[in-house]
């Protein structure tokens, strides 16, 4: 929703001011459209593979949408995981073998629906939960493969941040094209009157104007939201990663989830009462 609210200042910044003392029909040239936007999508597909492509198509709808990760989640997830290593600790590591391998007729996931309905967070957790089962791997061991995951899930996610960015740095180079176009044929045309050419001028230069408009002004802006919810997204991960690696060194799941909490950003971390009245009124239930 944001985006649509900068994307309603800058027009009224550029065109609403424009037009105060200018002709708005003076910049309505649309062939000069047609041949930057063309090179654009053209650029943007002829740079990118099918799976680019595919990636940034399916991350432009969530600029839309409102992030779900907030503090009342992280609570649920501390909650889950705090949840899981008192099993461990009370009744041994195979007590939870049946979660983890049939997540959904997990009755403690059950408690949870909205972390078990996310399919990549519940796939990690489960994994290195069977790792843990599984006694072959070191604390080491698993944190160097935790580690490996998490970039490489950063890597994918950053797919569409980063061809959309190479997008906005290549348009304004197309708005140059066509201004360029654009003054080549003002030079083909040196005999006609001046009004004619002055037309011809200003359609180049609203090449150059739109160009560098469409870079800056909306193409780069959704390349820095997609940014921002790829490190947001992230950060669930390694919440994750350090609840169990702490339970694994030894650490009671209430130091555990602790080292977990402070791992959140200051605006989703709950603060220590807060998260340690949560677990208690979740255990009274």
């Amino acid at each position: 929703m944001l985006l649509i609210v900068g994307y309603v200042i800058i027009l009224a910044a550029s065109i609403g001011t424009y037009a105060v003392h200018g002709s708005l029909a003076a910049l309505w040239m649309p062939m000069e459209y047609v041949a930057i936007f063309g090179l654009a999508m053209g650029g943007f597909i002829a740079g990118n593979g099918s799976k680019a492509l595919k990636a940034t198509l399916a991350a432009l709808p969530t600029l839309f949408k409102g992030s779900h990760l907030n503090k009342a989640l992280y609570m649920d997830l501390l909650a889950m995981l705090f949840e899981i290593l008192a099993k461990v600790r009370k009744e041994g590591l195979m007590s939870i073998e049946n979660d983890i391998e049939n997540p959904n007729e997990s009755a403690v996931f059950a408690k949870y629906p909205t972390i078990a309905a996310d399919h990549h967070v519940m796939e990690f957790i489960c994994d290195y939960l069977r790792m843990m089962v599984g006694g072959n791997l070191n604390a080491f061991e698993i944190e160097s493969l935790m580690d490996v995951e998490i970039e490489t899930h950063h890597q994918e996610a950053h797919v569409p941040v980063h061809a959309v960015s190479k997008l906005a740095d290549a348009t304004p180079a197309f708005g140059i094209i066509v201004a360029v176009m654009g003054v080549v044929n003002v030079m083909g045309s040196v005999g006609a009157p001046p009004a004619v050419l002055g037309k011809m001028i200003g359609g180049a230069l609203v090449g150059t104007f739109l160009g560098i408009l469409l870079a800056y002004g909306f193409v780069a802006p959704i390349a820095g939201q997609l940014e921002q919810k790829v490190e947001e997204e992230g950060k669930i991960f390694q919440v994750i990663k350090t609840v169990l690696l702490a339970s694994m060194n030894g650490y009671a799941p209430q130091v555990a989830v602790e080292f977990g909490r402070k791992v959140l950003y200051s605006g989703d971390r709950p603060k220590f009462i807060e998260l340690e009245d949560d677990l208690k009124a979740r255990k009274g239930k």
